[in-house]
């Protein structure tokens, strides 16, 4: 049982991480022509509207958001809301490829504070995938070539956070809903975007800085061919980030982590496809790294449920 369980986390965590690429897509494509919080506002009603239909379908029905832990539903989002803000600001300037690279500093965080805080055991087999997927992002990441720079620290806080935020989920997950845990984080989007569209989106506070520019800027009425592009990075964030926090909820941090290396392939991908940029053989080189570090950790699962259902 305990095996199908961490397979299933592990389904959870790749197919997850792959839906929720295209919110980083969708992001930087938007990040040129409105500000922040209004993105983030308009995919919260589009990912509360999925949360929303999904509780309606489901046969629990509501009961599904009755909580426990509201101090430490309120503290999730917070940090939650604090990883997207600092990911986003630094993709607006970043190539995509090169701050989904920084941000999978996450996955070995996940598994250091894993250990601390929730007191798991991760074996030699783990931390070598988890290193080897490091590996791999630090040849794409090339220290020196010019990647490091103050949007890269942008993602590399927001990737700690959002290690956090994945280590609540999994010490939530025995009282909480993965349902629940989605629905109070875009509850919290809804509100903060609106209070700060209330404050900043006249633009009072505009600046040319690309940087902040994404913060402060205007807000603008989207032209109807924006809207399908809203449109799936709000049902991105809703669908993928149900499934990731499954993941955690349902698995080990320190097994799941290493699947989230599946968004680093994933986002070069996007990269040659909407905004053709392609991989040169060093790239390919830390992809293949990073894909066999989850590829392996998923192999020594499945043969360790064989030998217990032997």
């Amino acid at each position: 049982m305990a095996h199908s369980q961490a397979l299933t986390g592990i389904l959870f965590a790749i197919v997850g991480t792959v839906i929720f690429s295209v919110n980083d897509v969708a992001i930087k494509f938007l990040s040129d022509g409105y500000a922040l919080h209004q993105v983030i506002l308009i995919r919260a009603f589009v990912a509360m509207t999925f949360i929303l239909c999904f509780i309606g379908l489901s046969g629990t029905g509501f009961r599904q958001l009755v909580t426990v832990r509201p101090k430490t539903h309120l503290l999730r989002v917070v940090i939650v809301m604090l990883s997207n803000v600092t990911f986003f600001l630094g993709l607006a300037v970043l190539p995509l490829a090169d701050a989904v690279a920084v941000a999978f500093v996450s996955p070995i965080a996940v598994t250091l504070l894993s250990v601390v805080f929730l007191r798991e055991t991760v074996g030699p087999r783990r931390w070598a995938a988890v290193i080897l997927g490091m590996i791999g992002v630090l040849i794409m990441l090339r220290p020196g070539a010019g990647v490091i720079q103050p949007a890269a620290v942008l993602v590399l806080v927001s990737a700690i956070l959002y290690a956090a935020g994945n280590l609540l989920a999994r010490q939530m997950g025995g009282t909480e809903s993965a349902v629940a845990l989605s629905f109070f984080v875009q509850a919290g989007f809804i509100l903060v975007s609106a209070a700060m569209g209330l404050w900043v989106g006249d633009g009072h506070l505009a600046t040319d800085d690309k940087l902040w520019a994404f913060l402060f800027r205007p807000w603008v009425w989207p032209p109807v061919g924006d809207w399908p592009i809203f449109l799936a990075t709000g049902l991105a964030v809703g669908i993928g980030g149900m499934m990731v926090t499954q993941a955690y909820r349902t698995a080990e941090a320190g097994l799941v982590a290493p699947f989230e290396y599946v968004g680093m392939p994933v986002a070069v991908l996007w990269g040659v496809v909407i905004f053709g940029t392609f991989p040169d053989l060093t790239a390919w080189a830390g992809i293949a790294l990073i894909c066999g570090s989850g590829l392996y950790t998923l192999w020594r699962e499945t043969a360790r449920r064989k030998v217990v259902a032997a």
